[in-house]
């Protein structure tokens, strides 16, 4: 069966994501990895003798010859996927085929197959999360002292520097990276259809082998932990906590994305996104650029965070032993969610490392808001001098609504101005010391050196990784 673009497919079948991710998840790699634990069971059945050799070296033989086409036909009449598909390997092998799913459950096999390739994402969101971390370190050391307008309540505050801003998203992501790397993803393991592994003991019985010895040598097989105990299922708490981290990801970078769009915005212009040569920005206004790929980042992040919701329900609704009303969203929730997340970080990646930082804007609007921040540092000198404080307070306050219609009228900032002619302030401080406190370049505190620390913790942090 084949799907052009003559029919319904999910942008995440061929818009997002990477060939890597969407390998992981595709239906033909599902089938190679349910027959990878097939074949992982029958060769420890095989040790203890319930196997004969001949047909364990059929199954090995035929476990990569995936026919999706058959096995879909099959179930057409059984209407039961994971049982067409034992069918379809089964026909393929005239020696073995009987001896294929022995002992097992439907979710003995595909519950291990779900954490095998959830581990299998994991890694690779980590190592491009790694990536993106990287990509913040050269931009917070480049930028760690370029001084900039922070900005409180989408209004101008005091300044901080570029580097700084940065720091507090990469900072972010160290927490998510902890956070992803601390999940230790496990199978089902082999307990049969209510998790007390009765039809795996009545076959060992005879054989020498205890339950808890056949799980553990399947299970090591497949390079896999398996939870202790168990329903039909693992517990769907596993894939709750797997979707807060991938959520915990997409809230910093969407903050992020959504604060580098508003310093994009023409009202601030501070931030751009690369504009390619020929990249159109609107089809009805050509002198646009958008910043497609920061919306692009809320909107997949957003979606990602939905799907919380929905293994939260499955975690929570799944009655009893085990009930299938999780079956059909999971088959779309995990495998779109790592898609979307792979999407996220990639385009991520490019947007820092690309990024235009235009410091004559920043410059601009440095000059314009940057004297009213360094009134509290004259605040605090006039203080020190012996002035009242309340007093030079309000004489400060006067004098900066007065700038602040300048400068909303279109004016030049001439608070300096206005400040250094005031008499009560000159009373305590000389014109040129008064100018000089209101040179609010240096007034960033810790700013540049935070940040710089911040990137070389990056940097350990990488190099532990590397190691």
């Amino acid at each position: 069966m084949e799907y052009g673009f003559d029919t319904f497919l999910s942008p995440m079948t061929w818009r997002y994501g990477s060939p890597e991710i969407r390998r992981i998840w595709s239906e033909e790699g599902k089938r190679l990895a349910l027959r990878q634990v097939w074949v992982a069971v029958a060769e420890v059945q095989n040790t203890i003798g319930l196997i004969s050799d001949e047909a364990l070296s059929d199954i090995k033989e035929h476990s990569g010859d995936i026919d999706i086409n058959r096995s879909l036909e099959i179930e057409k009449q059984t209407r039961h996927d994971l049982m067409a598909e034992i069918r379809a390997f089964a026909e393929q092998c005239p020696v073995g085929g009987g001896s294929i799913h022995l002992g097992c459950t439907s979710m003995d096999i595909e519950d291990n197959v779900d954490a095998l390739r959830i581990r299998q994402s994991l890694q690779r969101v980590t190592g491009l999360l790694r990536q993106l971390i990287a990509a913040f370190e050269k931009q917070i050391r480049a930028w760690a002292d370029c001084r900039c307008m922070a900005f409180t309540h989408i209004q101008s505050a005091e300044p901080t520097t570029v580097g700084y801003r940065l720091a507090q998203t990469a900072q972010d992501l160290l927490t998510c990276l902890e956070r992803l790397e601390s999940l230790r993803i496990k199978g089902k393991g082999f307990k049969g259809a209510a998790g007390t592994g009765a039809s795996f003991c009545t076959l060992l019985e005879g054989t020498g082998t205890d339950f808890d010895s056949f799980e553990k040598q399947v299970a090591d097989r497949l390079g896999l932990e398996v939870f202790e105990d168990a329903t039909q299922v693992y517990t769907r708490l596993q894939d709750l906590q797997v979707m807060q981290a991938l959520s915990l990801l997409c809230a910093a970078i969407h903050k992020f994305a959504l604060d580098f769009r508003i310093l994009q915005g023409s009202s601030i212009g501070e931030f751009g996104e690369y504009f390619a040569p020929g990249q159109v920005g609107s089809s009805a206004m050509p002198f646009k650029r958008n910043p497609i790929n920061c919306e692009k980042i809320c909107s997949l992040c957003r979606l990602v965070r939905s799907w919380q919701d929905t293994a939260w329900d499955n975690s929570a609704l799944n009655i009893l032993e085990r009930t299938l009303d999780d079956s059909a969203n999971r088959r779309v929730f995990l495998p779109e969610s790592f898609i979307a997340v792979d999407e996220i970080l990639r385009v991520a990646t490019s947007l820092v490392e690309r990024m235009n930082v235009n410091t004559a804007v920043i410059r601009a609007n440095f000059d314009r808001f940057g004297v009213f921040a360094a009134t509290e540092r004259l605040l605090m000198i006039l203080s020190s001098k012996g002035a009242d404080r309340q007093k030079m307070h309000e004489v400060i306050r006067r004098c900066s609504l007065q700038a602040w219609d300048t400068v909303t009228g279109g004016g030049a900032n001439n608070l300096a101005d206005l400040l250094a002619a005031d008499p009560e302030i000159l009373g305590f401080m000389s014109e040129k010391e008064i100018r000089a406190a209101l040179d609010a370049a240096d007034y960033v505190g810790i700013a540049p050196g935070r940040a710089l620390s911040t990137a070389d913790r990056i940097s350990e942090v990488l190099k532990k990784a590397g190691a």
